[in-house]
């Protein structure tokens, strides 16, 4: 969580002092704050705010965008302080059980109950939203990591294949570099490089590798040789990006193999919205594969709404929001326009493209087999910490401000160790 608030944080914050309060809050009306302003996730939010107005509430956005939520989160943080919750918000596991620690998380057991929440939610996203045995928030989807997205038109000109190993995926992007074409497609924020290399060091180390350094955080497995293997082939992929990724935005990277610029992107399916939002289709305009070397697990995070302690005139807008959000109806539209899966297994995959139907099954698969991992990157492997560490390593590696594997290696046990 970043220390200081940035300027677009500090305007998310004004709005919420003028929207939200907790004495003179309109009863009637919903106020969440998020980090879904692109193309996809405007249009994905747009469906709950459709049917929450069916049942007579107002919407009221406090939206801030950038960081993969970071600068969102710095904004809550504010409002938390000075006591102006909003209805929800939008955040990621550990995030939840830190604010729910705090005591200011409100209680959706009573609603949960009705709905049957304990039976449909998997318990790996029960472990985020249940705290003390209290339903402190509604997961809204299943995300995961490790895929590849490719623009059709150009894989066929290249005579492209789907990459089965990380030898296969460069030998692909050699391809595409002899064709004039961008490779790959990368936003040089620390939270998209570190995505990235979540399927990396699966791909390299396998499943059993992945949960015992990213999720255990095992040090063994954090200073082996394995990991140094890892950021060898981090080190091999990010020279297929172009000049200019640094500081690009996820949805510009996104954009660039929608239009064909580029040939793929290491993205969550948060990416298949953007797809979605531009009227492309899976396997017509677009291809949807596993990272190669990663297929048969799941890599995932979880959008939750987090829900407050709110007056309690305040709290039926809560629970019409929380109610809403895991209906099987809402599931489903929702994660059709988003490009995740639905947070209930009880979800029929009937109106999901070929790459939702893929999903849905592979996080069922995944789930029933073990090999269903939190994503260090994205605030589900580990505490914000230690994500964050995590995070920083990785991006000074891919800038050059650490030079060897075997030094980020070392940086990275130093790293978390210190944020434990």
């Amino acid at each position: 969580m970043n220390r200081f608030l940035t300027t677009t944080a500090m305007i998310a914050l004004a709005l919420a002092g003028a929207h939200v309060s907790a004495r003179g809050a309109d009863v009637k009306e919903v106020q969440m704050l998020h980090w879904w302003t692109s193309g996809g996730e405007a249009a994905a939010l747009n469906v709950l705010k459709q049917d929450l107005s069916k049942e007579g509430f107002a919407w009221k956005d406090v939206p801030v965008a950038g960081g993969g939520g970071d600068a969102a989160m710095t904004a809550l943080k504010a409002m938390v302080a000075a006591g102006t919750y909003p209805t929800a918000s939008q955040m990621l596991g550990y995030t939840v059980l830190d604010y729910a620690q705090a005591g200011v998380m409100g209680d959706l057991t009573e609603t949960a109950k009705k709905e049957g929440w304990d039976k449909s939610v998997p318990a790996a996203l029960q472990k985020f939203s249940v705290y003390d045995g209290k339903w402190v928030a509604a997961p809204v989807n299943v995300h995961s990591v490790n895929w590849l997205w490719i623009n059709k038109a150009v894989m066929d000109k290249i005579g492209g294949t789907q990459p089965k190993t990380f030898d296969d995926l460069i030998a692909l992007l050699d391809k595409a570099k002899a064709a004039g074409v961008i490779p790959l497609a990368l936003g040089g924020q620390n939270w998209q490089e570190a995505t990235m290399f979540d399927s990396i060091v699966l791909s390299t180390g396998g499943p059993e590798f992945y949960k015992k350094a990213f999720n255990d955080l095992d040090e063994e497995s954090l200073k082996s040789d394995t990991m140094k293997k890892s950021f060898d082939n981090l080190a091999t992929i990010i020279k297929y990006v172009d000049p200019n990724f640094s500081g690009r935005d996820w949805n510009l990277a996104t954009a660039m193999v929608i239009k064909g610029d580029a040939l793929v992107q290491v993205m969550g399916d948060w990416a298949k919205g953007e797809f979605v939002a531009a009227k492309k289709t899976p396997d017509t305009d677009f291809l949807c594969y596993r990272f190669p070397g990663t297929e048969g697990s799941v890599v995932y995070n979880s959008d939750m709404f987090g829900m407050f302690n709110v007056p309690d005139d305040r709290k039926a807008a809560q629970v019409a929001l929380a109610t809403a959000t895991l209906s099987k109806s809402f599931q489903s539209a929702f994660n059709v326009v988003k490009g995740s899966v639905p947070a209930r297994t009880d979800v029929p995959d009937t109106d999901f493209d070929a790459c939702g139907k893929k999903g849905i099954a592979d996080l069922k698969a995944a789930n029933e087999g073990g090999t269903l991992f939190g994503s260090l990157a994205q605030g589900y492997g580990a505490p914000p910490a230690i994500a964050n560490a995590y995070k920083d390593v990785v991006s000074k590696f891919v800038h050059g401000q650490i030079k060897s594997s075997d030094e980020a290696v070392k940086q990275l046990v130093q790293a978390i160790d210190d944020a434990r």
